[in-house]
């Protein structure tokens, strides 16, 4: 008894040494870490070595940035502690929020562009957050606890220099170790661009931050220093890689109007898909099978943390999105752009962009006059009622609805981007509106996801209705396509059952990332195009279709119906997607989803060309973007943007287009005789009757 009460005391004795505190706040955030990892985050552990990588990764830097209170002396060092103890506690359940929606982690450039995360996250908190998570501070209150309390007392005594400055050398000699490690198992792994998750995987999430921040700084400071040099690697892979016009295609809708139809989160599964026997979009299923409608049932969506800004920078400037961030945030407002609104609008079209949130979204109305859009109709030209809006915006059918009262009077030919906004996460819809059951998996998340689609179809097929009445249908090209994906892959379970599947592999998760693209045109050539492509690769595909010339144009995407094309789909994580090999991590499989596990020598080699274009597309787009190289360049005709050319206010916006239709008259309602056609656009919205 007396030996226990003597291990008892020693140990009360040890843990009121500044050491034996430190030692206590070390192992229970390193250990607090590692079980995040693996209830939180999905990253992947494959093997016995990554799980021994998994469970280490936390400590280097754990050790390095508690450290730093070993350097100061009594009371400060206790509380600088536990203050850097917190900010590492709410940096885990910051991310652990972002993750669950966004499969990513927190990046600097996501953070600046606050607007957008605390409109992301703000709108759908209490459907993000789980009550497991406040965890993440359970060491920290009880830590604080025992300090406030005086459980464990303080040790004036003077901070030991040299342990410190020891402590400091021994996480970085425990960096080093896991560096090594890391590399062993994923080579190249601080080279390449690989996705956020490997970086959180291998090295942790402390480091991805500093790592991250680094990165930010030499995106900042490589605009600094670029140079038109810098485009020579950029030309002479654009010029050995340009594909030939199709000819059966090539300029069928010049003069044409040009819809893009932005379906937002809507994924490829849900053509022709059924609930109960119902479809889900029987609409946008008539479109997609119409025999005037090329539909792709082989296009990605390509997008990183930008999502719906990334789907954007791809669909109408052929740049890939950012490793991290948005380009739209980052960007939109200081670089130089060849947008395809800029060049329509150069060629004679009214371009105009509708959508039912605020303007500052994603830095819209910053970055819309760098692109080219003479007009942005945001929230401030619609009505919203308190039953008007959910989630994001304005409920889609009454979006539509008010937006055509400015698009009968754009001048004809014009550029019309319409982006939806209701099926948006997290999948939410009044009663009054769902009109299908939820699907029936059993995750919360996931089931509502059927019901907001539907309605989105329904909006959609309101449209479509006004265009044939008001006679825009046949006088139009109508490009309808996915931004991303709307269920993540942090829901496999819920994706499997969608799917009919027991379970769903990595290469069941990169065929989900597959999104609708449709071209409708009258007298256009439809069906199901098997091609495999992506939303980088729609800006060269309209040119061609408008018949506009791009041989000089810098476009990392390649014409959808160019017979010679390049068929790999780069991700923004570095994996890629093809007719033949598809590669995901450092899984190969082939066309059938099974996994190769040996390749003949010509085999790898085709496999690693793949790779290799999809390492030079990527890097390519953004050294682009980073250092604004298209200030360097302007192809033949085009006349660089200026940005103060373009007012979105709403009453110079109202100005604008009324001198617009006395100039040209060929917009709808000067047509016919000032009439009004938006008594034409019949919709069942009940908040309207």
């Amino acid at each position: 008894m007396a030996d226990q009460n003597n291990y008892k005391d020693n140990l009360k004795n040890f843990f009121n040494t500044k050491k034996g505190f430190f030692l206590l706040v070390l192992i229970s955030f390193w250990i607090k870490t590692y079980i995040i990892y693996l209830t939180k985050f999905n990253l992947g552990i494959s093997d016995f070595m990554q799980q021994i990588i998994l469970f280490f990764n936390p400590l280097p830097f754990a050790l390095l940035l508690l450290g730093i209170a070993l350097y100061f002396k009594g009371r400060k060092s206790y509380w600088l502690l536990m203050l850097i103890d917190f900010l590492g506690s709410l940096w885990l359940f910051a991310n652990i929020l972002y993750y669950r929606e966004f499969s990513d982690f927190l990046s600097l450039s996501i953070m600046k562009s606050s607007g957008s995360v605390s409109n992301h996250l703000g709108l759908s908190i209490m459907e993000i957050i789980h009550p497991t998570d406040f965890l993440v501070f359970i060491d920290f209150l009880v830590l604080t606890g025992l300090l406030v309390f005086k459980v464990i007392t303080i040790d004036m005594r003077k901070p030991k220099f040299l342990w410190a400055t020891a402590v400091s050398l021994i996480a970085v000699a425990l960096f080093g170790i896991n560096l090594s490690f890391a590399e062993k198992d994923r080579s190249q792994l601080l080279t390449r661009t690989f996705d956020n998750n490997y970086i959180v995987k291998y090295l942790g999430i402390n480091f991805y931050a500093g790592y991250n921040a680094y990165q930010t700084y030499r995106e900042n400071s490589t605009r600094a220093n670029a140079s038109s040099n810098d485009l020579n690697n950029v030309l002479n892979f654009l010029k050995t890689n340009r594909v030939g016009d199709n000819i059966s295609y090539y300029g069928k809708a010049q003069g044409k109007n040009v819809f893009i139809f932005h379906l937002e989160s809507f994924q490829q599964f849900l053509i022709d898909y059924k609930v109960d026997g119902k479809e889900v979009t029987p609409n946008i299923n008539k479109f997609y099978h119409d025999q005037n409608t090329l539909s792709f049932d082989n296009f990605f969506n390509q997008v990183g943390q930008g999502k719906t800004s990334d789907a954007e920078t791809m669909l109408e400037n052929s740049l890939f999105g950012l490793p991290t961030g948005s380009v739209m945030t980052t960007y939109g407002s200081s670089n130089t752009f060849q947008a395809l609104p800029a060049i329509l609008d150069q060629k004679g079209y009214t371009t105009a962009a509708f959508h039912g949130d605020v303007g500052s979204f994603w830095n819209r109305d910053n970055t819309y006059k760098s692109w080219g859009y003479q007009y942005f109709f945001d929230e401030d030209f619609y009505k919203d009622k308190t039953n008007y809006s959910i989630g994001y915006g304005l409920k889609d059918k009454i979006f539509l609805k008010e937006a055509v009262q400015y698009l009968q009077q754009l001048p004809q030919p014009f550029y019309a981007k319409i982006i939806t906004l209701t099926n948006h996460y997290p999948y939410e819809l009044d009663k009054q509106n769902q009109t299908i059951s939820k699907t029936k998996t059993g995750d919360q998340t996931v089931d509502g996801y059927v019901q907001t689609a539907h309605y989105l179809d329904q909006a959609f097929g309101e449209f479509i209705q006004y265009l044939k009445k008001a006679g825009l249908y046949n006088n139009s090209m109508i490009v309808v396509y996915g931004d991303h994906y709307g269920i993540s892959n942090n829901h496999k379970k819920a994706i499997a059952q969608l799917l009919g599947k027991k379970s769903v592999s990595s290469y069941d998760l990169a065929m989900f990332q597959k999104v609708p693209f449709m071209i409708h045109l009258n007298g256009l050539k439809g069906g199901i195009n098997h091609t495999y492509g992506g939303e980088i690769d729609v800006m060269p595909t309209l040119m061609d279709l408008l018949g506009i010339k791009d041989d000089d144009t810098i476009q990392l995407g390649q014409d959808l119906l160019a017979t010679n094309r390049n068929q790999t789909v780069a991700f923004r994580d570095g994996d890629f997607v093809s007719p033949t090999y598809s590669k995901i991590g450092s899984t190969v499989y082939d066309n059938q989803g099974n996994v190769v596990n040996s390749l003949t020598k010509s085999e790898k080699q085709e496999v690693n060309s793949m790779q290799s274009r999809t390492d030079k597309v990527l890097s390519l787009s953004d050294k682009i973007i980073t250092g604004d190289l298209l200030r360097f360049y302007t192809p033949s005709g085009f006349q660089k943007v200026n940005k103060s050319d373009y007012n979105y206010k709403y009453n110079a916006t109202l100005k604008s287009l009324k001198k617009a239709q006395q100039k040209k008259k060929t917009s709808l309602i000067m047509e016919d005789g000032g009439k009004s056609t938006v008594d034409l656009f019949k919709t069942d919205a009940p908040e309207l009757k």
